[in-house]
């Protein structure tokens, strides 16, 4: 899935906070994304699924700087490619109500895009007593050109 389409992902996400790192857990699939604070990116990143995030607050926004995302990763619903080029600067924001995050995002990489582009993408706190559901999946059992979830693979020998 990759960043930022992992950002406009639905379903619940927990975000959990340390003094050295902001993850957030996202019910879908499961995915795990791990944003790490107050340091600068390294100097050789090894591109991967959702890139090297890193973040610091500005006032009561959460701005976070994505690079270093795998070209296989889509950046929308439309599978719009992208090159390794691609930044995604996030800005999270706790709004007043204190049960909205709003997420802008902006997405540069001039290799695929004219200029940069933007969304906002918004968070509701859940009820109390919302739960997680345990999502089943297969590793390499979608198909993202078409859509279609490919059945289940089923061993039919031992292998060991």
């Amino acid at each position: 899935m990759g960043t930022p389409m992992l950002i406009s992902e639905s379903g619940p996400r927990v975000f959990l906070q340390t003094e050295d790192q902001v993850t957030i857990i996202y019910e879908e699939l499961p995915e795990v994304r791990q944003i790490y604070l107050n340091v600068p990116h390294p100097d050789n990143i090894t591109p991967s699924w959702y890139g090297e995030a890193v973040g610091h607050y500005e006032g009561h926004s959460l701005v976070v700087t994505t690079i270093g995302i795998r070209r296989e990763t889509f950046v929308d619903d439309f599978l719009t490619p992208h090159t390794e080029a691609m930044r995604v600067t996030e800005r999270y924001t706790l709004l007043e109500d204190g049960d909205t995050i709003e997420v802008e995002f902006t997405v540069e990489d001039p290799e695929t895009f004219t200029e940069p582009w933007s969304g906002i993408v918004i968070y509701k706190r859940a009820e109390p007593g919302t739960r997680f559901h345990e999502i089943r999946c297969s590793e390499n059992n979608f198909d993202v050109f078409t859509g279609e979830t490919l059945p289940m693979p089923i061993a039919t020998e031992l292998d060991f």
